[in-house]
């Protein structure tokens, strides 16, 4: 596949980015430690009615993805606004910085 470039990808697991080692298959996790806790997970869910490839999060974790997506929500009405109303360039921009600050952090599940 010489040319073409490969984007970041997500872990599986936690959401952050994980580092592209340039050959073989692509890495799934971004350490050790999300592996092991997938599979984990995995073996938890084996044997039961939830499929394999679910992913159960405690309340409080559902609670903080629920509090994380609102917060994009709520970052991306304010850059809404701010262009609606003609808001200078640079206030612009730190809004939209703001915005994918938070997209960032809302992507990553635990």
């Amino acid at each position: 596949m010489a040319g073409t470039s490969r984007r970041p990808e997500s872990c599986v697991w936690c959401g952050r980015q994980v580092p592209d080692i340039g050959i073989g298959r692509r890495r799934r996790y971004c350490r050790q430690s999300c592996r092991q806790r997938a599979y984990e997970q995995r073996a938890a869910v084996r044997g039961t009615t939830i499929a394999p490839d679910s992913m159960v999060l405690t309340a409080i974790e559902a609670t903080a993805v629920m509090d994380r997506m609102f917060e994009v929500r709520c970052a991306a009405e304010d850059v809404a606004t701010a262009a609606a109303e003609g808001a200078a360039p640079d206030e612009v921009a730190a809004l939209c910085a703001d915005l994918v600050r938070l997209a960032r952090e809302a992507e990553r599940f635990r």
